[in-house]
């Protein structure tokens, strides 16, 4: 006999998933463990003869075969039934749940556990796969089960995949109308009374911006039906969380405490907090019962944990941009209009000569002014006066209250009546969806997903990726920031490397960091950057300190540390910046972290960790990151970027590669347009300095051709037509391909111990397949080192002269004293462009006679009387010309050689 196992008080989710699971294991029987909900009583009472249900009482315990358990994994909650899963002829025990974190006590063989909204997405999943068909009842249920644990979809833990199953068992004709009566079948007539009785003595608590309710019911016996009694009374009372406590007797020393707890406030784990208490649940809905306790003590410590997990509301100050762009009541209409352009705001606050805040014009405003001819008008004429504000200590529902009423757009911040930041209602819109949860994606055989992660929980996982002392050296950093009334974040790269990372990869040293100071409203200026790195410093004497730039950023620099190896961690106050014109350095400001990871390349680098408390392993996802990253794609941040900087086509191609990503298809768009558009020529014709196609874009060929996918990147550069960034006829085609290989084999022939630097070398072979008056431009444009402009400006002449006069050389000694006139560099880009039996000599000389040494040296001349002199060097040359051309094989001969052409 195969039993599936519904938990005691069982609900639709129990039962659909047992129910679906009578498919997959054909012939078995589903066993309610101890009672029902009222809804799955009252749905069973028409229903149950289309189900294989059996009663606990009629199963023969020796007949036993298997056991599934569905929708829990606490033995205690399998009542009686419970003991079976101790009997030693059970072959199998099969656990089917979707509540993680919980440490399960039921000895399975098999388990089934997955972050879905209800235990019956994980079996439709399985159905799906099997291609097993539904009975219209069987999908019925099993439709109830998904809606009444994922509330139809709106409770935070439900899942795409738990809408996929949904849609898949109404195309196996689930009754929209039996889920829409069961769903919500209203309360029962003593649930009713409890309600009136619960309304009437319902406490309250407000903390943080939110309300928690508690109230303890006494009854004479168990109460079906608690769950939807407190799903009522939160939404009759509009709070953010109730603890519903029900006591009833046993007996005449023994009684009964069931607690109901839900709450709708972010951030708190329900089940984290009663599974200390020996019940669990949902991080929203969680329930615990307890024998022979004292209820006022158990709902205190309850309701203190609640207490305990509430977040602080986010407020003005850690939403607003700072410093405010602001403007001159007499600034003009057009100067105005390019300021906007310039920073992409859709307002300006204008200010007096003290810094108060006296207006603000919109977008809109400028728009119509300069309809009607008005842009040398000064603002004055056109902005807002009457202008709404807040302090920096104004919470977030403060704020939304205010947009809402209002309707604004846009709230200035002051303090001490001065304009310290700017609270727009993107910036709101921004928080209440980062409050819906911090995500982190999860790497699995069969997919990746997006998973919901407390701060706690980011904080934990960040701290086990990283190795403890790069940890220690984040911690101490946050907290030499905190001390100075700002915030820390870690961004870039090291944020989407963790991200990346496996979690069963063991421990990471990142070896470049890149940290960003957030706090302008705080006291931090232009230089916090610099203070904090010089704090560190005097803490880690053994780094070097390096100050650069004109924003005033700085470095820590570790060489072969016995803790920290090499590592650089660059330190910079949160900024925005500007592009005077395309591919030029940008022009940078103060601002803050929101506008810092706006000025960023791609989605995938523009996500922030923050370090600093009280909101430490808080993730920054602006833009969308983390659903990049989980779809493996390459996005831009703006449709300009790469016209403004062509060295982003280059990381763009860059991270493609290492990653394994995709180019995300407008991005590539973005790409061809600004190569295609022919800006990066105009602006090299109209500015002497273009950094962006001369020294970045060096940097970022440094760091492709010395990577070991530099083949595939190269290639994927070419396909984007990107090349054209180092010259407009630069392609890759079969002829530059085949010479890149032969570089690669006399490298690692000729140069084992690197004595060249191969990146620059590979660099030089893709230049070399320019026209020759192009060669030393090019070079010199990404400032190349010295030696390899002179080697390109002579390249033409010197492989013209060993073509010509190499195949004429009639010995080895000929073919030495004409190659000996060029560097290892030299002869080697000579090769690779040359015909093979030029090649083959080259290869020959480099491989044998190179090697040969004359078999006299000045010692032996001396010894045999010779006066040292000029004439040293033409016996020693002629020595070995003779050793070569084989005329002489040892020192004898050699001295005879001497004493015929040399007599003293």
């Amino acid at each position: 006999m195969d039993l599936i196992l519904c938990h005691t008080t069982a609900d639709f989710d129990a039962l659909g998933a047992a129910v679906g699971l009578t498919r997959l294991l054909p012939g078995s029987k589903i066993v309610l463990t101890g009672g029902s909900h009222p809804p799955v009583r009252d749905f069973l009472a028409l229903h149950r003869d289309e189900y294989p249900l059996i009663e606990r009482r009629s199963v023969n315990p020796e007949k036993i075969r298997s056991l599934t358990v569905v929708d829990t994994q606490q033995r205690d909650r399998l009542g009686k039934a419970a003991e079976w899963l101790d009997l030693p002829h059970v072959r199998e025990i099969i656990v089917y749940d979707h509540h993680l974190g919980q440490e399960s006590d039921i000895p399975a063989t098999r388990s089934h556990i997955d972050s879905v909204g209800a235990t019956t997405t994980l079996i439709v999943e399985q159905l799906q796969q099997q291609q097993i068909s539904l009975t219209p009842a069987e999908a019925t249920v099993m439709a109830l089960g998904i809606h009444v644990d994922t509330g139809s979809l709106t409770f935070d833990q439900s899942t795409p995949r738990d809408a996929l199953a949904l849609a898949w068992l109404m195309e196996q004709s689930a009754s929209l109308s039996v889920i829409s009566t069961y769903r919500d079948p209203g309360l029962s007539l003593q649930l009713q009374q409890l309600l009136t009785e619960a309304l009437e003595n319902l406490e309250y608590l407000c903390l943080r911006g939110y309300t928690v309710a508690w109230v303890t019911l006494k009854t004479n016996g168990f109460v079906p039906g608690l769950s939807s009694l407190a799903s009522e009374l939160v939404e009759l009372t509009e709070i953010d969380a109730i603890l519903l406590a029900n006591e009833y007797p046993l007996g005449e020393e023994d009684s009964r405490l069931t607690v109901i707890g839900r709450s709708q406030i972010p951030k708190t784990n329900l089940n984290l907090l009663f599974q200390l208490l020996g019940g669990g649940g949902h991080s929203q809905a969680a329930s615990l019962n307890l024998r022979q306790v004292d209820s006022e003590v158990i709902l205190k410590q309850l309701l203190d944990g609640i207490k305990a997990q509430i977040p602080h509301p986010p407020t003005a100050r850690d939403l607003m941009s700072s410093p405010v762009r602001t403007i001159l009541p007499e600034t003009t209409i057009a100067e105005a209009q390019r300021i906007l352009l310039r920073y992409g705001h859709s307002g300006l606050s204008v200010v007096n000569t003290q810094g108060q805040l006296v207006g603000i014009i919109s977008r809109r405003d400028i728009d119509i002014a300069l309809h009607h001819g008005f842009s040398h008008a000064p603002v004055k004429g056109y902005m807002t006066r009457n202008v709404k504000t807040i302090t920096p200590d104004t919470t977030l529902p403060q704020i939304e209250s205010v947009m809402v009423t209002y309707d604004i757009g846009r709230l200035p911040v002051l303090e001490n009546e001065q304009l310290v930041g700017i609270v727009t209602r993107t910036d709101v819109l921004r928080e209440l969806h980062q409050n819906s949860g911090d995500f982190r994606v999860l790497n699995s055989e069969s997919q990746s997903l997006l998973a919901p992660l407390s701060l706690t929980g980011l904080r934990i996982e960040l701290q086990n990726k990283l190795a403890p002392r790069l940890w220690q050296l984040l911690t101490t950093a946050s907290q030499e920031a905190e001390k100075r009334g700002w915030h820390l974040y870690l961004v870039g790269g090291a944020v989407r490397d963790l991200q990346l990372a496996e979690a069963a990869s063991g421990t990471l040293m990142i070896k470049d960091i890149d940290l960003v100071v957030d706090g302008f409203h705080k006291s931090a200026d232009v230089g916090a950057g610099v203070e904090l790195a010089k704090a560190l410093q005097k803490l880690y004497p053994t780094a070097r300190l390096e100050i650069h730039g004109a924003f005033q950023t700085a470095a820590l620099l570790w060489h072969k540390d016995p803790e920290l190896d090499s590592l650089w961690v660059d330190i910079a106050t949160a900024r925005t910046e500007f592009y005077p014109y395309p591919a030029a350095n940008p022009e940078v400001e103060a601002s803050s972290i929101r506008q810092d990871l706006y000025r960023r390349d791609f989605t995938i680098n523009a996500i922030a960790l923050r370090l600093t408390t009280p909101r430490a392993g808080e993730l920054l996802d602006f833009f969308g990151g983390l659903l990049d990253l989980q779809a493996k794609e390459i996005r831009v941040l703006h449709a300009n970027s790469f016209i403004e900087d062509p060295t982003r086509i280059y990381r763009g191609v860059r991270f493609a590669v290492r990653f394994g990503f995709q180019i995300e298809p407008q991005t590539e768009e973005f790409i061809r347009y600004a190569i295609n558009s022919g800006v990066y020529d105009r602006t090299s014709q109209e500015n002497s300095k273009t950094p962006a196609l001369q020294t970045r874009l060096k940097t970022e060929l440094k760091h492709i051709l010395e990577a070991p996918y530099w083949k595939s990147a190269l290639q994927l550069l070419d396909n984007l037509g990107a090349l054209q960034c180092i010259h407009p006829s630069l392609k890759l085609d079969v002829e530059v391909l085949r010479q890149l290989r032969l570089l690669e084999r006399c490298l690692r022939r000729f140069d084992p111990q690197p004595t060249l630097i191969h990146w620059e070398m590979r660099l030089e072979a893709l230049i070399t397949h320019l026209a020759p008056q192009y060669r030393a431009k090019v070079a010199k444009n990404l400032q190349l080192q010295e030696d390899s402009i002179k080697r390109l400006q002579n390249l033409a002449s010197a492989q013209a002269e060993v073509m010509e006069s190499l195949p004429q050389c009639q010995s080895p000694s000929q073919v030495v004293q004409l190659l000996q006139q060029s560097d290892l560099a030299m002869l080697i880009l000579i090769a690779v462009q040359s015909p093979r039996e030029i090649r083959h000599q080259i290869w020959e000389y480099l491989t044998v006679w190179a090697n040969v040494q004359p078999l006299l040296n000045g010692n032996d001349l001396k010894k045999l009387g010779y006066k040292p002199g000029p004439q040293y060097r033409q016996i020693l040359d002629d020595v070995l010309a003779a050793t070569l051309d084989g005329v002489i094989k040892d020192r004898a001969e050699a001295e005879e050689f001497l004493a015929q052409h040399y007599p003293q």
